[in-house]
């Protein structure tokens, strides 16, 4: 098969806009290099739009696609993370079916990466057929302290095993710093050292009372799951600072949500991570919480303080699609002031570089292999190329 040639209005390269450029790639749609577009070369298919690499899905939940349209919108988190608990009725087969449709609408999404949290093995059968690249965060959770070691062998036995049988970009990962215990925390901690992991972060204000004061509806959710956590103790900080000098063990951690993380939060966590060696990625899935609490992110304070950020879409519990586009389309609308080339780079190269596949996919660079997607001029619409 003849090298493919392709050129449109601008290529997007994972960094910048450039123009008067031909893409090139061989059979294997591996990147051979970008040249000068001579007017006069044969075979070249030419785009109205942007070329742009393959999106990266920082934050799903595929193995919850089976959930979409059932939970109701604006509940707040606590009520969301109650309804999902109750939904107890799906087979097996339903379930394996809503991941397959959900996987492909991801792939016509032109997604090509997704970092996945699994609190099961459902989404094993679909992974084995390579379409998407994935890494594997197996969630781990338990807020009673005595529970610590069992859940996480739990994890271990059920989940991160055979998950990493087949697919060494595996880690055990917390949930939540509401879910999880400072014995929980170490196990984690020790685990993954020197791995990627994630946390849900900051999601709710009643995350942060939990902490900062302990009265919060958190107390009312551990009641109602029959658990006792009279022994907590809040540490008077909020969530972010109590939690995450307890995990100094990861290379890179990835802080998911954040929608009421604070300034100080902020430079506390970038301080933090420096100290440890460590690289902090903000992921950022406006669609999930405009959904879940209504609520978004602070975004201009991120890029105020030059932090790292990439996006994910949750998951179809908690969105209406799986599609880093659409998340980029309501980022816009809120945030007209952030140029586009600085949104795309979140959904390519940071987001490659926060799932550590950024040898692989999320910018146009000699030797990689990162899906070509093409956009509207005004970013309104997509195809899938390669």
């Amino acid at each position: 098969m003849p090298i493919r040639k392709l050129k449109a209005d601008k290529i997007f390269d994972g960094k910048n806009f450039i123009t008067n450029k031909v893409l090139l790639l061989d059979e294997a749609a591996t990147i051979i290099d970008i040249i000068d577009d001579t007017n006069d070369m044969q075979g070249v298919e030419i785009y109205d739009g942007i070329l742009c690499p393959g999106f990266i899905n920082c934050h799903c939940h595929l193995e919850l696609s089976h959930l979409k349209s059932i939970l109701k919108e604006h509940t707040g988190l606590i009520e969301f993370v109650t309804q999902v608990m109750r939904l107890r009725h799906f087979n097996k087969n339903e379930i394996l079916s809503a991941i397959e449709k959900a996987e492909e609408e991801m792939f016509t999404n032109g997604i090509v990466a997704v970092g996945d949290i699994c609190n099961t093995t459902d989404t094993l059968q679909i992974k084995r057929g390579q379409k998407i690249l994935y890494r594997n965060f197996v969630e781990t959770m338990g807020f009673l302290p005595e529970a610590a070691t069992a859940r996480f062998e739990a994890s271990l036995k059920n989940v991160y095993h055979p998950l990493a049988a087949e697919n060494r970009a595996t880690t055990i990962v917390p949930h939540a710093p509401y879910s999880v215990s400072d014995n929980l925390f170490a196990l984690i901690n020790q685990h993954a050292e020197g791995k990627i992991i994630s946390i849900h972060n900051q999601e709710t204000k009643e995350e942060n009372k939990l902490f900062e004061n302990g009265e919060s509806r958190f107390r009312d959710f551990y009641k109602l799951i029959n658990t006792n956590i009279d022994f907590y103790k809040p540490s008077g900080k909020s969530s972010l600072q109590t939690y995450l000098p307890e995990i100094n063990l990861p290379k890179q951690i990835l802080l998911i949500h954040n929608t009421q993380t604070s300034e100080e939060d902020i430079l506390f966590a970038e301080k933090t991570a420096k100290e440890n060696n460590q690289q902090l990625i903000w992921i950022l899935c406006p669609n999930a919480n405009l959904y879940i609490e209504d609520n978004l992110p602070p975004v201009n304070l991120l890029r105020k303080h030059h932090c790292k950020i990439a996006l994910g879409t949750d998951s179809l519990a908690s969105n209406h699609q799986l599609n880093i586009l659409s998340e980029i389309q309501t980022i816009q609308r809120h945030f007209p002031e952030i140029p586009a080339e600085e949104i795309l780079q979140w959904a390519t190269l940071n987001g490659a570089q926060a799932l550590g596949f950024s040898d692989t996919v999320g910018s146009f660079e000699k030797g990689k292999k990162p899906g070509v997607v093409l956009l509207n001029k005004d970013l309104s619409a997509l195809k899938r190329i390669v």
